[in-house]
């Protein structure tokens, strides 16, 4: 495993979650509405944009036949495939655009090639990385074109077996890429939390020794801030100006606010997790009066011993901690001592 770079962000375990923003088919094919959509990321402090690169051309072919229909118990049933890609996908000459004015916000864009000249296309305007959908995570010579890029690449894991996912790792590998993040997505829309398995992030790093990402498609926020526990390093997050502007993906993906909710949690969890820690930080040596120590009870002369009728474990804490309680027990002190005083080692012969 190795440290990523996408742009100006590192992914790594000491780094701060990389979130994404997924545009998707939200853009309602207007290239100003995807502009907004990027602007109102940047505003959430999200970390990149991402995109899908296909054609309805490039994903299959316009056909009618029953083989071809959407009938799923999907948003989308009715419509064949051609006319489902032809509606969603994010015009070509438009990435480039798009990609500049991200920049100019301090978000990277990526994308989601589908086959090979998608590679070559997004290749020609220099994205940081590629990502390899759920459906093509099996597409052995398209993972192996986006390995020779030597970039991060990303791939989606539904509907894969381990043997699936330890193929498409090795594949990489083979060319020579270790750049590897591995992502956890249950690609119904929207899925349901039964579906979701997070517990499946903890094995990416311990049996692929790669960096675990999530591509949430719930409905709401829970899952992706839950993912920070496990370490999830990167999320992905489908992303609309308003669910009531009707496009392909709009009925799962989150609202400006929902999105600024969700980073704002995540960050905050982050801070929560941050590091294993044993030392007294600087908040809680205030309330470190409020912890015991050992105390006279009585008045004692200089040579009296110390005994458990004249001394006791009590807050405040201000001298000798208990663990010296059985230590000092029958031995004697070098002055006199008023009632209630905290001792120190320094009273004792």
């Amino acid at each position: 495993m190795q440290e990523i770079q996408i742009w100006n962000k590192k992914v790594w375990w000491d780094n701060p979650t990389f979130i994404i923003a997924e545009l998707s088919a939200n853009h309602g094919w207007s290239i100003e509405n995807a502009k907004r959509i990027i602007k109102e990321a940047a505003d959430a402090w999200a970390d990149a944009i991402k995109l899908q690169t296909y054609t309805a051309d490039t994903m299959t072919i316009d056909c009618d036949k029953s083989d071809f229909q959407i009938n799923s118990w999907t948003a989308w049933d009715g419509k064949n495939l051609y006319e489902l890609y032809w509606e969603a996908y994010t015009p070509w000459e438009w990435h480039k655009e798009l990609k500049d004015y991200a920049n100019s916000l301090w978000l990277e864009l990526f994308s989601t090639p589908f086959d090979e000249t998608a590679v070559n296309f997004l290749e020609s305007i220099n994205v940081p990385c590629h990502k390899i959908a759920s459906f093509e995570n099996n597409d052995i010579p398209l993972i192996k074109k986006v390995a020779k890029t030597g970039k991060p690449i990303i791939i989606s894991t539904w509907m894969a077996t381990f043997e699936d996912v330890k193929l498409a790792v090795d594949t990489i590998r083979w060319e020579w890429n270790n750049q590897i993040i591995l992502l956890k997505c249950t690609s119904s829309y929207p899925a349901p939390y039964e579906e979701i398995n997070l517990k499946t992030i903890e094995s990416f790093q311990k049996d692929f020794d790669v960096i675990p990402w999530l591509s949430d498609h719930t409905l709401w926020i829970e899952v992706p801030i839950a993912s920070i526990v496990i370490w999830a390093k990167v999320i992905e997050k489908h992303f609309c100006l308003s669910r009531d502007i009707p496009t392909a993906d709009s009925h799962f993906s989150l609202e400006p606010n929902e999105l600024r909710e969700m980073i704002r949690s995540v960050r905050n969890i982050e801070k929560a997790i941050w590091k294993v820690y044993y030392d007294i930080s600087n908040i809680e040596k205030s309330s470190c009066q409020f912890k015991r120590s050992i105390y006279v009870t009585k008045d004692l002369k200089k040579w009296d011993k110390l005994s458990k009728e004249n001394i006791r474990i009590i807050r405040p804490w201000y001298w000798l901690a208990p663990k010296y309680f059985d230590e000092i027990l029958w031995k004697k002190i070098n002055c006199d001592l008023e009632r209630w005083t905290a001792l120190k080692k320094d009273f004792i012969d």
